[in-house]
């Protein structure tokens, strides 16, 4: 999902004042944020959720616009993978659990909250596969201000006809249905049936399997899902939509391409979805195939601006360039292209078939998805633009908390995980140095954990081993600490002094700086001691950092002057070092 488009301080108090605003981030401080029983609940894996595996979920729910309201069942097909216990199934207040079974037997349970605990037969075993019917109704939450504040969406399109939509990432698909409601439990397929009045016509995931008229002027559409999905991705889009369709030869196979548009806007979204098929090009050259053929991709015309719902991609970018007609980076490069398309499609790689396990690994799916409107911009208009436009959304960047969350209490982390998680991406790609390698290592992302749930560890291990970078103290300080690092550095007899301050002890990334005026150079400061090169730079206004590293300088010269040892020492360090000369232009 994406987020609003703030000035820097009004983003600053909306942060502050509504909680959520660079959806899925939320801004808190994590010295002083308390979590609730409700809370960890909801964000672990609870000793109710360990013992089963989710397989297939079937479920049917039928949408009443004009009273919103809804009711329906789930069947949940699962895996018994231990020691049974309650088995906990969420589904979120003020909706309503009429009756639980299992093999046509009914099950007890007690709730607390939206967890409800149902008492399980004790002579299931190990291997062994069920289904539990989880039959409910009411009012489900509607989404205060979506898809930022999530929930149910009902609407009017501009001819005052209902149009229906779901919006639920973070909040949870539990807002609406009932689930085991943790991004780990993702099943192995899924049937989506959503009765809807005439002639609302819903699409959900997936591909359409039937459609049938009921004798009480509804209709009821059945899609079926092929794929492993999250279950904050599943959607009801409901309006009086029509469909056009084309396809594209990718990498894997042709893939369909199908797009369900409100009536009065089919010729504005022909012109605007043209963009889909560079953008498919862009992202299967550096992420590889697109991860889900079977279920093929579809974009769907929603009354908010914009999710990643898995083949069906959520549009409320009303047919604009750029970001809701605005561009996120400054640069004049974010509006030559139609954001929502871009930024939610790269979550098909990034959130929908590379998940991260828990929700504080949020990064997972914004830092990449971010990182690929650069690379897009890169593969339309040349890779100096791509970088300029990562750099120009530095001024969206916080820095006011860590961009990882806390674990298992359904927490998402900083908002910084967009602009800052993408521009430390595009940093790493410079320290690998070697684009076929860059490129075959996010690939090789995409290969090893094609359709599966990872933590931050595993991704950073990969790229770590992959690229043979070490990368440990870059992902440690731009992940798990608030601040960047700061290169402090100074002139002082024909020599540039400099050495990293920083959270990470040993943080010892390497840099490109410009200490003489014939090129730029690269050297590896360390924490701590100072480091020195010769240099013909005379002010300290001369000295330039590689724009592609995302760091803070300070001209910092010692309270104290450096005694003969010490300078000795910071010489003789920084020689060793040493890429280019001064006489030389790197």
């Amino acid at each position: 999902m994406k987020h609003k488009s703030f000035t820097p301080l009004l983003l600053a108090l909306l942060l502050l004042t509504a909680g959520l605003v660079l959806a899925p981030g939320i801004a808190h401080a994590q010295e002083q944020q308390t979590f609730t029983r409700a809370d960890t609940l909801r964000g672990s894996i609870t000793p109710q959720r360990a013992w089963w595996e989710v397989v297939h979920y079937d479920l049917n729910v039928n949408v009443q616009p004009y009273d919103t309201l809804i009711t329906g069942f789930n069947r949940i097909t699962y895996r018994v993978a231990d020691t049974v216990r309650a088995m906990q199934i969420d589904l979120q207040e003020p909706l309503q659990v009429d009756r639980i079974t299992q093999d046509g037997e009914p099950l007890a349970y007690n709730r607390q909250g939206s967890a409800f605990f149902v008492q399980m037969p004790q002579d299931l075993q190990v291997g062994d596969l069920h289904t539990v019917t989880v039959y409910y109704q009411g009012a489900p939450r509607i989404a205060p201000n979506p898809p930022w504040e999530g929930g149910f969406i009902w609407a009017r399109d501009e001819q005052a006809r209902p149009w229906i939509a779901t919006a639920n990432q973070g909040l949870g698909a539990s807002a609406w249905w009932p689930t085991k409601d943790h991004q780990s439990a993702e099943p192995d397929s899924m049937r989506i049936s959503i009765t809807v009045p005439q002639p609302l016509i819903n699409v959900s995931n997936g591909r359409l399997t039937g459609k049938q008229q009921n004798e009480d002027y509804t209709t009821t559409w059945t899609w079926k899902v092929e794929n492993p999905i999250n279950n904050y991705n599943v959607a009801v889009n409901a309006g009086n939509y029509v469909n056009f369709t084309d396809t594209w030869a990718g990498a894997r196979d042709t893939l369909d391409l199908s797009y369900w548009v409100l009536d009065y806007n089919l010729e504005k979204a022909k012109s605007q979805f043209q963009e889909v098929k560079p953008m498919m090009s862009c992202f299967e050259e550096w992420f590889g195939p697109y991860p889900f053929y079977e279920d093929g991709f579809k974009m769907v015309e929603t009354p908010h601006l914009g999710m990643e719902h898995q083949s069906a991609i959520a549009y409320g970018n009303d047919y604009q360039m750029g970001y809701n007609g605005t561009d996120l980076s400054g640069t004049g490069l974010g509006m030559k292209f139609d954001f929502i398309i871009i930024h939610e499609a790269a979550h098909e790689w990034w959130g929908n078939s590379v998940t991260s396990r828990d929700i504080a690994d949020m990064w997972i799916h914004e830092s990449f998805a971010n990182y690929a409107e650069n690379l897009y911009v890169g593969c339309r208009w040349g890779e100096n633009a791509g970088a300029d436009y990562v750099v120009g959304t530095r001024s969206r960047i916080l820095n006011n908390e860590p961009i990882i969350g806390t674990y298992g209490v359904n927490d998402k982390g900083s908002s910084d995980m967009y602009y800052k998680g993408g521009n430390m991406l595009h940093m790493i790609r410079q320290l690998v140095d070697d684009d076929s390698l860059w490129k075959s290592t996010l690939r090789g992302l995409q290969e090893e954990f094609r359709h599966r749930t990872v933590t931050t560890g595993q991704v950073e291990s990969y790229i770590d081993e992959r690229t043979a970078v070490d990368l440990e103290p870059i992902f440690d300080q731009y992940l798990r600490h608030t601040d960047i690092p700061t290169l402090q550095y100074y002139l002082d007899g024909g020599r540039l002094y400099y050495r990293w301050k920083a959270d990470v002890e040993g943080f010892n990334m390497p840099v490109r700086m410009r200490f003489c005026q014939a090129g730029f150079c690269r050297v590896q400061p360390t924490t701590g001691e100072w480091r020195s090169i010769p240099t013909d730079l005379e002010e300290p206004g001369q000295f330039e950092m590689d724009r592609n590293w995302y760091v803070r300088l300070q001209h910092a010269p010692p309270d104290a002057e450096l005694g003969p040892e010490e300078v000795a020492a910071a010489a003789e360090a920084g020689e060793a070092t040493m890429v280019c000369s001064c006489e030389e232009e790197d």
